[in-house]
């Protein structure tokens, strides 16, 4: 796997998002020369489970993130590290807002990429403040989408904010490489992990209150799904139901077929109105059979479904351990993911040690650059590629939408028989809007930057255009289970034979292989499955679902070994296979768990909004809060002593906090019950967004529970124009999400909005010689149409 072996990347990061970014760099072949402090990384020192390290030991989760990299003492400025970065085609950093500035990298070294992952990215007024993960989460608006209703909403756990900035930013990264590689144009990736969280884990609520006129906010924002995560009788499985057919099947498989006629249950809205009778009837059912036998029976009947597992269960899953989804570490002393996708079918080598601290230094030899000298506009790093989408949902969309917003022209192909299914949730519009399918949120987010094109491939006529299109397009993208494909003939060695320069990107929710290969799954499938879902929720509940990260989790994964597999056909000459599962991307994200159940045997479980990295941390009612309908939430989080000096001398110093047990963070984890006793009145007591303001101005990550309804307002959003308005011919303008990170050469990100059904159906076939008789006679044939059947 040495498809990247030109690239040096120099990665002066801390924490998992830059480390994950050069980690996916480093498994592609990149030599990645970590650049250290003298006393190293902080991850060295990191357990979630066992506390600091201290300096004699590298943790098994830095050992992970890691591996394969070199390393060197040193910083910014030394003769060395200025050696690296002329010799280096992408220098990662998280320093503070702009401190990298100082060194005029991109000035000095034309050509270079420079990536700067931030809390808030550059700009706004929010650039220099304080942040953890979950302050992140709360101003981001993913905390404000997840709760019961009037109950103390809940964080993402597992920290996987800071896994998809990883996968996202490496994304933005490596194609700014590429591009740079080619034309001589370089780049600094602007990267927001506010932007991340809130692109991925906020549903696009803003998004549907436009749609919806912008009705005045009032009560909570936050629900869970039902059915979700349920008991069984010797653990919990996970159900999803995203489809009306999923939801009828599962009302069959309880045993109640006869509420199927029950048309306000089939929709969410009337399953959370009748919450607690139909959650009991739902328990009755799973808690009298065992997670294996409801399993067994919801998979005969296309439910996906799984068992909710954690981080011991998920190393024992019959279709991880077919796959060889875990393998040990070069130590022997624990077991971690490997790489979520395989390019011709080539299995990932070993994985390599991680490096001793400075290791490396003053052996890191010399390897000029050759790059063209850059005339005119840069471009986008994916101009002139071409892209033929066969995906639906949001996985397979999402990965598609970060090619077209990079440059490549997407082809979104649906049939008027079978409309991309995310379309579906336009249902909350119908009755009130005539084309209501135009109207999903989810849909009109994930899809800009596309072309739309309707073609039936059960139809023979229909099937020989999407042949025509594979014949002209650089890359083809799959998300369905892998019967569906190839049932329709388009193989690897079918498409290979229609144009041998394509890339066949199959996006299978379990892999190709193994004894789940054609089980359905779903985001929620994967966060139940790998153990996301089991860090989720409060201590005294069940596990949680994450609601939506593991999909463009999945989508940036695949994106990514998209850009690699485009490395490996300038190569060879001639297209590649690439498989990249959902599952194995989610479980990369949520390594940790498995990596400290199998190298200290700690197991990492869910405890609401506190975290094992910061303490106090939590959500805390302020002045005229009521939690169902003016919630007043903050969001409070200590990551170190010198935060928690500075909370203490806002309090007014009093005694209980001067108590020298807790003055580190030891202490403060194992008093956290008391000191939240004691911070609840002191919050309640006081008007959120003053406190928040005094806190953030002491150097303490605090922020409000932003309304996910209401975030195109938020101020730092506005101030970097993460949010453009889009026009559209029918839902009309909107404030759209962008993507999580800017580029100097880019002013704009959205181009078109997301196609109506069929939008480009003349345009496309006219591109493929087609006339307009020919066309007509296509649409009178239902192969192509702009009104999908039976709506």
């Amino acid at each position: 796997m040495s498809w990247l072996r030109r690239l040096r990347v120099v990665d002066l990061s801390t924490g998992i998002a830059g480390a994950y970014a050069s980690k996916l760099l480093c498994d592609a072949g990149a030599d990645v020369v970590k650049v250290e402090p003298p006393d190293g990384d902080p991850l060295r020192r990191w357990s979630a489970t066992r506390g600091d390290l201290g300096p004699e030991e590298d943790g098994a989760l830095f050992q992970f993130l890691a591996g394969g990299k070199r390393s060197v003492v040193g910083e910014p400025g030394d003769p060395e590290v200025e050696a690296l970065f002329a010799d280096a085609d992408l220098v990662i950093e998280t320093f503070a807002p702009r401190a990298i500035d100082a060194f005029d990298l991109p000035g000095r070294h034309p050509g270079l990429v420079l990536l700067s992952i931030s809390p808030f990215g550059r700009g706004g007024p929010y650039e220099q403040r304080p942040a953890t993960e979950f302050t992140l989460q709360a101003e981001a608006g993913s905390v404000g989408t997840r709760g019961l209703p009037g109950q103390e909403p809940f964080q993402a756990g597992g920290r996987v904010t800071e896994w998809l900035g990883g996968t996202f930013s490496a994304v933005a990264a490596l194609a700014a490489v590429q591009r740079a590689r080619r034309t001589g144009h370089g780049e600094h990736v602007d990267f927001s992990l506010l932007e991340v969280t809130n692109l991925t884990a906020s549903n696009f609520m803003d998004l549907f209150f436009g749609l919806a006129g912008r009705p005045e906010l009032g009560g909570s924002a936050q629900s869970v799904e039902t059915p979700s995560i349920e008991p069984t009788r010797d653990g919990y499985v996970g159900f999803c139901t995203n489809s009306a057919q999923q939801f009828s099947d599962f009302l069959l498989l309880i045993e109640q077929p006869e509420l199927r006629e029950d048309a306000a249950l089939a929709q969410v809205p009337g399953r959370l109105a009748r919450f607690d009778w139909w959650t009991d009837l739902v328990k009755a059912f799973t808690r009298t059979r065992s997670t294996a036998e409801i399993v067994e029976q919801a998979s005969l009947l296309r439910i996906p479904v799984a068992p909710v597992n954690d981080g011991e269960a998920v190393l024992e899953h019959e279709q991880l351990v077919a796959r060889g989804a875990f393998r040990k570490d070069p130590t022997g002393r624990f077991v971690a993911p490997r790489p979520p996708y395989e390019i011709d079918f080539e299995k990932a080598p070993p994985p390599q040690p991680a490096p001793k601290l400075g290791e490396h230094t003053g052996r890191i030899e010399a390897r000029p650059v050759a790059r063209p000298t850059p005339t005119g506009e840069p471009g986008l790093p994916l101009d002139g590629l071409r892209v033929l989408d066969f995906t639906a949902w949001w996985a397979g969309p999402s990965s598609a939408q970060m090619l077209a917003s990079l440059g490549a022209d997407v082809v979104h192909v649906e049939a008027i028989q079978r409309l991309d299914g995310m379309r579906m949730t336009g249902g909350a519009f119908l009755g009130q809007q005539e084309r209501w399918w135009e109207y999903s949120f989810f849909y009109l987010a994930a899809n800009t930057n596309k072309r739309g094109l309707t073609l039936n491939l059960q139809d023979p006529r229909g099937l020989g255009i999407a042949r025509q299109l594979i014949a002209g397009s650089d890359v083809v993208i799959e998300n369905y289970t892998p019967r569906v494909m190839d049932g329709f003939g388009l193989t690897w060695d079918a498409i290979h034979a229609l144009n041998p320069q394509t890339i066949y990107l199959r996006m299978p929710a379990f892999g190709l292989s193994g004894p789940w290969r054609d089980h359905t799954g779903f985001a929620q499938t994967m966060e139940q499955m790998t153990g996301m879902a089991w860090l989720t929720g409060h201590a005294d509940d069940q596990p949680r679902i994450q609601r939506g990260p593991c999909d463009p989790l999945s989508g940036m994964h695949a994106a990514f070994s998209l850009l690699v597999a485009l490395e490996e056909r300038e190569r060879r000459g001639e297209g590649v296979h690439v498989e990249c599962t959902m599952v194995e991307g989610a479980l990369n994200a949520a390594a940790e768990a498995s990596i400290e159940f199998s190298a200290y045997g700690g197991r990492l479980a869910r405890e609401g909004n506190r975290s094992p990295a910061a303490a106090p941390q939590g959500l805390y009612p302020c002045e005229g809060h009521d939690a169902a309908m003016t919630p007043r939430w903050l969001a409070l989080s200590v990551a170190n002593d010198e935060q928690w000096r500075a909370l203490v001398a806002l309090l007014g110093e009093p005694a209980w906090a001067r108590d020298p047990a807790l003055a580190d963070h030891a202490g403060r984890r194992a008093a956290h019950d008391r000191i939240d006793a004691e911070l609840r009145p002191w919050f309640a007591a006081r008007e959120r967004e003053a406190t928040v303001e005094a806190l953030v101005a002491a150097g303490v990550p605090a922020g409000p529970v932003f309304d996910p309804r209401d975030t195109h307002r938020h101020p730092q959003l506005v101030a970097r124009g993460y949010y453009e308005e889009i026009d559209h011919p029918i839902v009309g303008p909107q404030h759209t999400p962008t993507v999580p990170f800017r580029y100097t050469s880019v002013d704009r990100w959205l181009r078109r909005p997301a196609p109506t059904v069929g939008e480009h159906n003349r345009e496309l076939l006219t591109e493929l010689g087609l006339s307009d008789a020919e066309i007509d006679a296509l649409a009178e044939a239902k192969v192509i149409g702009t009104h999908p059947e039976g709506l």
